[in-house]
């Protein structure tokens, strides 16, 4: 996302913003937004990779990278058709009028996330298993 800022890409698309504002109805009150941003890093930092490393056995695929694909395609999925229309911006952010350009960018987005995390694990497997 920062980078996404940076380089002005889809200037008008910025979830967080609608994150904020729905957790602020949520909440009734506006939340700092230094506050959601440590929320979403957790989350991707913390939250993700646990789960993605307790699937990790169970995702269909024979390295860490198709994995990983795999896994981030799932997350796209549950992002785009649950957590953008919760926090108003409908499926696949239809509802931004910007075309399916921002559910191109969380593809993006999610699936070389996904791909490092596939990678990462697919080396942490591979000397375990020199180890045993």
């Amino acid at each position: 996302m920062y980078f996404k800022a940076k380089a002005g890409i889809l200037p008008s698309f910025q979830p967080y913003e609608n994150f904020q504002m729905a957790a602020g109805h949520l909440f009734g009150h506006d939340i700092h937004p230094g506050i959601l941003w440590l929320v979403s890093f957790f989350n991707g930092s913390t939250v993700i990779g646990l789960v993605f490393g307790y699937l990790y056995r169970y995702l269909p695929g024979g390295s860490g990278t198709s994995k990983g694909l795999v896994f981030g395609i799932c997350g796209w999925l549950v992002m785009n058709l649950l957590a953008f229309p919760m926090i108003g911006l409908g499926s696949f952010a239809t509802s931004t009028g910007l075309g399916f350009w921002p559910a191109m960018f969380s593809l993006a987005m999610l699936t070389t996330y996904s791909l490092a995390m596939g990678s990462v694990y697919g080396v942490l497997e591979r000397s375990e298993g020199a180890r045993r």
